[in-house]
């Protein structure tokens, strides 16, 4: 069969972004991996088949493999993870995907809100890096539930859901997703990147990572809300269970502080802080009234120095052995509650409205809600029938 004249360079670059090993790659394509060295080597050439599978194992057009330099990888926003005060390992092939997909559905709506609403959210970089931490919290908490502040909700759960729809009111776009689109092979790693950000006037943005365990995701969205507050956008990795929450930026130590802020105020917390009760007694108690997760209670409580550093080590060894068996895509069960929150409710709406009202064709649609035209329609029926 005919070989592809593919430049083996740019087969070096796709292998090397998407992270895989060897032998990985050789399966996809059915070959042995001394086949595919002499492919990475120009010793040999794929034939076009071939050439194709790689393109798909290596999640790359195949056109690519044609080009005589790699093309532009840059990110769009800033890269602000860390690991010991050094820059994280590089992004893998699942995160540019993601947010290349996200991209492509911004562009859409930037044009859907232009023609229909384009209003600028005044909150977004409203504040600077150098503002007061609990003025910037209050802020954020008066933007979203107003002058009679949180509503109750019976658990932190139903807290961070009621945290992410008041979000979605105000005009944030809120996504929360454990795979790239809806393709559950393809995962997302924590140990990449917990959440992220992008600043924007008229489609402010929160992506949060669903594959993190749900008692750690409340604060990444809080820590989100902060980066917009001070008009930055970026990649984070927040680790709430490191003594300096895994990060070394200004900018991500004080998102973190207006985050504390935000979940549990400063002000009342030490006054319900029982000494004669235990640590876990205290955090079940004040999980309960402050509406957050356990090991929210107890970061905070270490932060304000009224437990040691030790104790919250060990407790969050604990509470992070029992977010394991349910640190999976929490984009909740069903596909019509599935569809809304993987892509954010606004948004989700918006796109399936004009597909049933005409305005747009069904395959765009389904293209931007990573699903099927059919599954499309079902779910804009079975809202409206809601």
């Amino acid at each position: 069969m005919a070989e592809a004249l593919i430049n083996n360079k740019i087969l070096s670059w796709a292998a090397e972004r998407a992270g895989l090993p060897l032998g990985h790659i050789a399966k996809k394509v059915n070959v042995k991996p001394e086949v595919v060295e002499a492919w990475l080597a120009g010793d040999s050439r794929p034939t076009f088949r071939q050439a194709q599978m790689l393109a798909t194992a290596l999640h790359v057009p195949f056109g690519y493999f044609f080009l005589t330099e790699p093309p532009e990888d840059d990110l769009p926003i800033p890269d602000l993870r860390t690991v010991g005060g050094d820059p994280a390992r590089r992004l893998d092939v699942n995160f540019k995907d993601l947010l290349a997909d996200i991209l492509f559905k911004r562009d859409w709506y930037r044009d859907f809100l232009d023609e229909h609403d384009g209003e600028h959210r005044g909150f977004v970089g409203r504040f600077t890096v150098n503002a007061d931490t609990k003025e910037v919290a209050d802020d954020i908490r008066l933007t979203l539930f107003g002058e009679d502040g949180p509503p109750q909700a019976g658990s932190w759960e139903e807290y961070l859901r009621l945290l992410m729809g008041r979000a979605e009111e105000a005009g944030i776009w809120v996504m929360r997703n454990g795979i790239v689109g809806s393709n559950t092979h393809r995962p997302l790693s924590v140990q990449q990147f917990r959440g992220f950000a992008i600043s924007d006037p008229v489609i402010p943005l929160i992506f949060i990572n669903g594959k993190d365990a749900k008692a750690a995701q409340i604060f990444t969205l809080a820590h989100e809300l902060a980066h917009l507050w001070l008009g930055e956008s970026g990649i984070s990795n927040v680790f709430i269970g490191e003594s300096d929450y895994g990060v070394h930026r200004k900018l991500e130590r004080k998102c973190n502080e207006i985050a504390a802020e935000f979940l549990v105020p400063e002000a009342g917390f030490a006054g319900r802080w029982r000494a004669d009760d235990s640590l876990s007694g205290n955090a079940d108690r004040l999980a309960r009234y402050y509406r957050v997760s356990r090991i929210v209670i107890a970061r905070r409580a270490f932060d304000l120095n009224i437990i040691s550093e030790a104790d919250y080590r060990a407790f969050y060894a604990l509470e992070s052995s029992r977010w394991k068996a349910e640190a999976s895509d929490s984009s909740g069960g069903s596909f019509y509650n599935t569809l809304p929150v993987r892509n954010g409710g606004r948004f989700t709406r918006s796109v399936v409205n004009q597909a049933l009202s005409g305005r747009l064709l069904l395959k765009h649609a389904a293209s931007l809600l990573n699903t099927q035209p059919a599954s499309l329609v079902k779910f804009g029926q079975q809202v409206r029938v809601a």
